[in-house]
């Protein structure tokens, strides 16, 4: 059987794993993101230290962004314009090439992880579906007809712009490009700059929970009536919240009131805005996924 490995290149760490899928993970490690060279090469230094005892057929690479896609560009497989210090501008898919001397898929890292739902979690058989993860920043990835999304760059669902009344919520917002985008409203650091505490230190009754689903399900609508997807799957730190879930559901049907007529909408909300499957290994075994669609 082939073994393949796979990176979830995360903004606060990089988790790297060998294997052939869930059940068959010979070999795993995790490390904080640091500079571009001690990161990169921690992540080498893994591979090349296993790569004596059997060869890898391929590896997989989900990184965070922006990164280039373009394989017609001059920096393909870099990292571009990212906010995260030291990394704007980064070499990432050339360096593991010639590292490596195997294929490598690359791709963002809410696209792995929902690679990785559609090989073996809550996408599963499905051809269009959206992947969003909530919590340091909010990403989203996903299919369409079968095809992971890409396009101009790749989709940036957490910079959708949503009502953001100033009255009820005076909160700036945390995003350094655009103040209150769904990410500078919602994602972990909105919740610890407007309310001064982390997510996972606030009850399940605080006000937050409440404007939490507000943002979200505003985004989400947005996404179900440009994608048209067949079902929603969210991951990430804040998802993890106690009832977060139900209350988004509601209020994406409050927002739609009734316009798209579908059961999946209207009666089976629970089957159709749904957790990751894979939780928080979606993004590492996504990678693994990417790496075997390189030789097949």
């Amino acid at each position: 059987m082939s073994v393949y490995g796979g990176v979830e290149a995360g903004g606060t760490r990089f988790v790297c794993a060998i294997g052939y899928s869930p059940g068959s993970l010979e070999a795993e490690t995790s490390f904080a993101t640091t500079t571009p060279q001690e990161t990169i090469d921690r992540t080498m230094a893994f591979f090349q230290q296993y790569r004596g005892r059997e060869p890898l057929s391929a590896v997989g690479v989900g990184s965070f962004g922006p990164v280039d896609l373009n394989p017609k560009s001059p920096k393909f497989g870099y990292i571009t314009a990212t906010p995260k210090p030291g990394w704007a501008n980064t070499e990432f898919l050339g360096r593991i090439n010639r590292a490596l001397h195997v294929p490598v898929g690359f791709d963002t890292d809410v696209n792995a992880a929902a690679l990785g739902e559609a090989t073996w979690g809550a996408a599963k058989g499905l051809e269009t579906f959206v992947y969003l993860t909530v919590g340091t920043g909010i990403g989203g990835g996903g299919m369409v007809n079968g095809q992971l999304l890409h396009g101009l760059l790749h989709a940036e669902m957490g910079h959708l712009r949503v009502p953001h009344d100033l009255t009820k919520d005076p909160y700036p917002g945390a995003c350094p490009f655009h103040g209150d985008c769904l990410e500078g409203l919602a994602a972990g650091p909105a919740l610890l700059g407007r309310w001064g505490r982390r997510a996972e230190e606030l009850p399940p009754d605080h006000a937050a929970w409440r404007l939490e689903a507000h943002y979200l399900a505003l985004g989400l609508a947005n996404l179900i009536c440009t994608l048209s997807p067949q079902r929603i799957i969210l991951g990430g730190g804040v998802m993890q919240q106690t009832g977060l879930f139900q209350m988004v559901r509601h209020n994406v049907q409050q927002l739609l009131n009734g316009y798209i007529q579908v059961p999946a909408i209207l009666e089976q909300i629970d089957q159709y805005i749904v957790p990751a499957a894979l939780g928080g290994r979606a993004g590492v075994l996504g990678a693994i996924a990417l790496a075997r669609k390189m030789v097949r």
